[in-house]
Parts: C-alpha cells; structure tokens; sequence
C-alpha cells in the first residue's frame, strides 16, 4: 500500500470518527469548542437550519476564503475533509435522529468528545492535513499578522467557544470552555505520542557489527564518530542513530544479546524530520 492510499484511508477513518464525535457527543449536549462544529452549535439554536446543513454552508464559504486569501496551497486534503463531515452530519441526522444525549452525564460525554476529537486532529495534523473549518481564519491571521498558527487557532476557537454563554446557559460555557482547554492538552499529548522515536547514543570499541545490524536488519542509517574515553584514554567510536519505538526494541535486543561492553543513551525525541521520517 502507497503512503497516498495510507494517507487516504486515515483521512477518511479521521473524518468519520470526527463526524460521531461532534454528531452523538458535541451536539446534543451543545458543547462547543470551536471550529466549524462550534458555529453549528450555535447556529442550531436558532431552528431556522440543521447542524448539518449550516455545517455545510459554512465549510463552503471558509474554503472558498482560504483559496481567495491563501491560494492554492491551502490544501485539497483540508477542503476534502470539511465538505466530507458536512455530508456525513446530514446523513446521521437523517439516519440518527435524536432527541436527547447519549447518557444524563455530561461530564461522560465532555470526556468523550474531547478524546475523539484530539484523536482525530492528531491523525489528521500527522499528515499534514486538518480539519479545514477555523483553521483557514487561524491561517489567514498568521499570513497578515505576527501571530503563530496555533495561538491563531486558540483564539479563533476560544471565541466561537465564549458565545456558547451568550446562546446557551452558564453551565454549557463552563463546559465548552473546560473542553477546549482539556482538547489542546489532550491533542498535544496524542501528536507527540504518535510522532514520538528513539535517538541513540552508543559508545563502543567497534561501531561495525553494530552498524551492519542497524542498516541490514532495522533499514535505517548511523552516523560514527571516533572518540577518547576520559578515564581509560583509550580509542572509542560513538555511533548516533534514530528510528521508531518498535525498531528501537530490536535494537536494545541486540545490544543485550551482543554488545555488553557498549554505552549505551537512549533518548525520547518528539520528532525526527528527513531521513526516511518526516517532511518538512
């Protein structure tokens, strides 16, 4: 499978996760966090047009504003995903009515549609796409101002998420406000757990069988450099190298097995771009 067909599927699967998320958790509790299901929210209220329609009409008319004021590098995958949760709320509503939320517990349902929703943007921001809706705003205030994206998107979200006091109760904004906060925390953690590897620091005698392992068996690449050790003033070799958790695994495997006189440092590292991992 290609890494388009990969990135189509995840899209996909993030699109609808997203769609139940907002649809049987978000909406019948009129939480709001912003974004394109936020505005729904409260355009809901008014009874004049469904979630899913006012969804609709609102992801048109932000992607029509993000190739007017961004161009072209806006982004089709973005575009796909919003109209593609548009049309999957109107479907619910005609399949799913309801009436009521899920449970008479909206702390339950809060945690829910803050983890679903930080699940889907982490898929979604991996690679490289969004959920399109407030994220153009975000974009644009960057482009013509100083702000960064992500506080862009923080204040954009914030304020859909304040009006939620003005068109519904206390309650309901305390709630909204609780969620936005808990999803940025939530998000973080989900996006660095996703893109999360291991960069190793090995200080051996011989670096070769360790490298043939690295290359042959794990696919990836080293860098060695020789090195003095302090105390023994003896010639070392320090091999640095980076890969995944899972292919980090059989490497620590083999250096138990194979190299106990070796120094080993394995650090955490939140990303690795180039090299066979991520792009710029």
């Amino acid at each position: 499978m290609t890494r388009q067909h990969k990135d189509f599927l995840i899209i996909n699967f993030a699109t609808v996760l997203f769609a139940i998320e907002t649809y049987f958790f978000k909406f019948p509790d009129n939480f709001n966090f912003g974004g394109i299901g936020g505005i729904a929210v409260l355009a809901s209220k008014s009874g004049f047009i469904s979630a899913g329609g006012i969804t609709l009409i609102v992801s048109v008319l932000l992607i029509l504003t993000g190739f007017l004021f961004l161009g072209k590098g806006f982004g089709f995958k973005s575009a796909y995903v919003s109209i593609m949760f548009a049309f999957i709320l109107i479907a619910f509503e005609k399949l799913f009515p309801m009436s009521a939320p899920l449970t008479d517990e909206p702390l339950l349902n809060l945690v829910f549609a803050v983890s679903l929703q930080a699940v889907c943007y982490a898929l979604l921001f991996n690679i490289d796409s969004s959920g399109g809706g407030t994220e153009v705003i975000a974009l644009i205030l960057k482009k013509y101002t100083t702000i960064d994206t992500s506080k862009a998107m923080y204040i954009v979200d914030m304020i859909i998420t304040l009006l939620t006091f003005l068109v519904f109760d206390i309650k309901t904004g305390m709630l909204s406000v609780l969620g936005l906060t808990i999803r940025l925390v939530v998000l973080d953690t989900f996006i660095k757990s996703i893109n999360e590897c291991k960069y190793f620091n090995i200080v051996c005698k011989d670096p070769k069988p360790i490298c043939d392992f690295i290359v042959n068996e794990i696919k990836r690449s080293a860098t060695v450099c020789e090195a003095k050790g302090a105390v023994s003033n003896t010639e070392k070799f320090i091999i640095f190298t980076g890969m995944t958790k899972r292919e980090s695994e059989k490497l620590k495997q083999h250096m138990k097995n194979n190299n106990n006189e070796a120094f080993t440092l394995i650090s955490n590292t939140s990303e690795i771009i180039g090299g066979g991992f991520r792009h710029i």
